[in-house]
């Protein structure tokens, strides 16, 4: 019987699959609204905090080259233990810095945890969950990694308020990492309790001959995009503008903080709050796109992405400015949450059945291409310009990448039955 017609229990992927993803994701979440800041308190100008804080999503992608590959040859459970390991280097280094230059090198290994920790979930899911349940499963994913990005803050400003250094709320994610990994060694590995992805690998290798079986595991990153070059460069484009959204939201906000003078602990319980909003949906995002299509959350989304960041760039010097962040960060909260899992659910709907993790690997990176690319544009933009002129040109990049999901999705991927 193939992976797809065994009965699915959600409580499978309880606490060996999602637990491990929401601490790790509590660690980041105490630290991404905290970046720009610690670069801030490190003599960095509003656009060198922007572009450190750019350096953990361009991590991310030069991540996502070489995770691929090491998750379908290690395996999903010894990477991520990996790269909670690197993570807790890349911590202990920004704690250390004594410069930006310092705080972006240990941002950017950090990055790169995140990438294999992050694919490693991705292909689990992608080979164990039956299609019928499948955005609904890597949305509670993204869901898991948005709770964690909700609860981090609140940790975080309260550490800041009985320590009175930024840098301190650093330890919750070393913390983090250690309960996440003690966690992957203490429980029994999914991958061989279910047999999903290496049952299916096994089964897979005693139908081909040698040679087919050789040129799939030599199957890397690139080879993956030079494969499917057609749906990386249209639908892929989406992606891309997708990852950029989410990228600009999780730098612009601390930035625009900053920028108005809000104090350190009330940015991260705005934050948190808004983490709060966009945790809330979900699961709503994975039933809708299991009902109805892929298509009914990545627009809605884009949408509502380009229109909160049209609408902060219009309100930074009125007198109402913080206000008008609120709901900014609520709005945009909101649009995100809608849109949770989608990209992971897009790229399990194209991934072959059989190791996807390889494919996997190419689509978040083109996924990642936008991740790194909007903070880099938005440091330049402001370094040129200004803040508000960087929130506007995000926000027009939405609305076309709307436009793109429209074009491209209904030709790649069919309607899930009801």
């Amino acid at each position: 019987m193939s992976t797809t017609e065994q009965p699915f229990s959600w409580r499978s992927i309880g606490l060996p699959v999602l637990l491990p993803t929401l601490l790790f994701s509590i660690g980041e979440g105490a630290i991404i609204p905290l970046i720009p800041i610690a670069a801030d308190n490190l003599g960095a100008t509003l656009a060198i905090a922007g572009l450190v804080a750019a350096l953990l999503t361009l991590g991310e992608l030069f991540g996502n080259i070489p995770s691929g590959w090491l998750v379908s040859r290690i395996g999903e459970r010894p990477a991520m233990i990996g790269a909670s390991a690197l993570s807790i280097i890349g911590v202990v280094i920004c704690i250390l810095a004594p410069n930006p230059v310092a705080l972006g090198f240990g941002v950017l290994l950090i990055g790169l945890a995140t990438a294999v920790f992050a694919l490693a979930r991705h292909a689990f899911l992608t080979s164990f969950v039956p299609i019928a349940y499948r955005a609904r499963a890597l949305s509670t994913l993204g869901g898991t990694f948005r709770l964690g990005t909700f609860i981090g803050p609140f940790i975080s400003a309260t550490v800041i308020h009985f320590t009175g250094a930024t840098i301190a709320a650093f330890w919750i994610h070393v913390v983090a990492c250690v309960a996440a990994a003690l966690v992957l060694i203490l429980l029994p590995d999914p991958a061989t309790t279910f047999g999903a992805v290496h049952t299916s690998r096994v089964n897979d290798r005693s139908l081909r001959d040698g040679e087919a079986l050789v040129a799939e595991q030599s199957q890397g990153l690139f080879t993956s995009i030079r494969d499917n070059r057609a749906v990386l460069s249209r639908l892929g484009l989406g992606a891309a503008i997708i990852g950029a959204m989410r990228a600009s939201r999780q730098v612009i906000l601390p930035l625009w903080a900053v920028s108005i003078g809000l104090a350190d602990t009330n940015t991260a319980i705005i934050i948190g709050i808004a983490g709060a909003v966009d945790f809330a949906l979900f699961y709503t995002g994975g039933q809708i796109m299991d009902r109805f299509g892929r298509l009914w959350t990545a627009v809605p989304s884009l949408v509502g992405l380009g229109i909160g960041h049209l609408v902060l760039s219009l309100t930074h010097d009125v007198n109402a400015n913080v206000g008008w962040f609120i709901a900014c960060a609520m709005f945009l909260s909101l649009a995100n949450g809608l849109g949770s899992g989608i990209l992971m659910t897009l790229g399990a709907d194209l991934a072959p059945k059989v190791n996807p993790a390889p494919f996997l690997g190419a689509w978040r990176f083109t996924g990642g291409v936008g991740l790194a690319a909007s903070p880099l544009m938005i440091a330049g933009i402001t370094a040129l310009a200004s803040l508000s002129l960087a929130a506007g040109a995000v926000g027009v990049l939405g609305l076309i990448g709307a436009g793109v999901m429209l074009r491209y999705v209904p030709r790649y991927i069919q309607k899930p039955q009801k």
